[in-house]
């Protein structure tokens, strides 16, 4: 018998492995809407909000293949942000999504873009991004992301995770 027979050790449930919500962290689900184009039912959109982050993370998925996606944070009251933090998986295909970042202070009218990524990925490359963008956005009323699929190969619009903070 080894020394390591001896411990003692169980495996956590799934929901305790989530880490706690962060400081700052606006709590989206309490204080907003989420208005969204499409998404495969497997794949929710709350899915974006569900604290399951990283590689193999649940995510969000849109039902349409190819298709320019939307997803709009639509705030009760009017949000300060200074960090959106967000990720993109991809382990199928050999694509580029392009994702942008836009905001409004008055109400949805009128938006100006803050943010433009692209992403790759390649199967035997890189499946896995995750990107901190630190900002200086105030009475934000609402937050829409704009996802291309499909800026070079095909794909379906998805994202893994997306948390704002004050």
């Amino acid at each position: 018998m080894t020394e390591h027979s001896r411990l003692r050790k169980r495996q956590l449930a799934t929901d305790t492995i989530a880490a706690p919500r962060a400081d700052h962290e606006i709590d989206i689900a309490a204080c907003a809407t989420i208005a969204y184009s499409s998404e495969d039912p497997a794949y929710p959109i709350e899915n974006l909000l569900d604290e399951r982050p990283g590689p193999g993370g649940t995510r969000w998925t849109s039902a349409r293949p190819d298709a320019i996606e939307h997803i709009v944070v639509e705030f009760d009251r009017p949000q300060t942000i200074s960090r959106l933090d967000y990720e993109v998986e991809e382990t199928m295909w050999d694509r580029t999504q392009e994702v942008r970042v836009e905001v409004s202070d008055d109400g949805g009218r009128a938006y100006r873009q803050i943010l433009v990524q692209e992403y790759n990925f390649s199967p035997w490359g890189a499946t896995f991004q995750r990107d901190e963008q630190r900002v200086d956005l105030h009475r934000v009323t609402h937050l829409r992301l704009t996802i291309v699929p499909n800026k070079n190969g095909s794909g379906t619009a998805s994202l893994t995770t997306l948390r704002l903070f004050a």
